[in-house]
């Protein structure tokens, strides 16, 4: 496993993961055109290759033998929905659940860390999914803090989130 920034040329390997990961995690009855429509909107190689190439993006992927099983983003500028935080979010934190438990995650997400570190951010916070225990398990085991809920939104339709700080100083 190697860990290395995004380079343009990943935009189609991290859209494509962005999906599974994505349907996989939340559809978890099965896949409605309103979800499914969403999904190929959201995670295209052209807006990827977009986010690869904001100077306010940073993102690391692991890569393995065969290819990319993972990757973390972190927009910069990016205000919280809750007071309290950095303007440093962890935008999205994607491992393809074949790779889960080969510690990918924890080396992607010290890596983000460091950047935001090495970026001067005094905190950093991310939003996962309420419903989401494996999520939520593994970001209060890395030191995160729940500090409060937000919506995610598709359309006009909530999806509660919750809302996590890791004070870095």
């Amino acid at each position: 496993m190697v860990l290395r920034a995004a380079h343009l040329s990943d935009a189609s390997s991290i859209a494509a993961i962005s999906i599974e990961v994505w349907i996989g995690t939340y559809l978890k009855k099965g896949v409605t055109a309103f979800f499914a429509e969403y999904a190929l909107q959201a995670f295209t190689a052209e807006k990827t290759a977009t986010t690869i190439a904001d100077p306010d993006q940073f993102i690391m992927v692991s890569e393995n033998a065969e290819g990319i099983d993972g990757f973390i983003q972190v927009s910069a500028k990016s205000p919280a929905p809750v007071d309290g935080c950095s303007d440093m979010e962890i935008a999205t934190f994607y491992v393809q659940p074949r790779h889960h438990g080969k510690g990918i995650g924890k080396r992607l997400l010290s890596a983000a860390i460091d950047h935001c570190r090495e970026a001067g951010a005094a905190s950093v916070w991310l939003t996962t999914n309420a419903e989401n225990d494996p999520a939520i398990a593994f970001y209060l085991a890395k030191g995160f803090e729940h500090v409060g809920e937000t919506d995610f939104r598709i359309d006009d339709k909530g999806y509660l989130n919750n809302v996590y700080r890791l004070a870095l100083r």
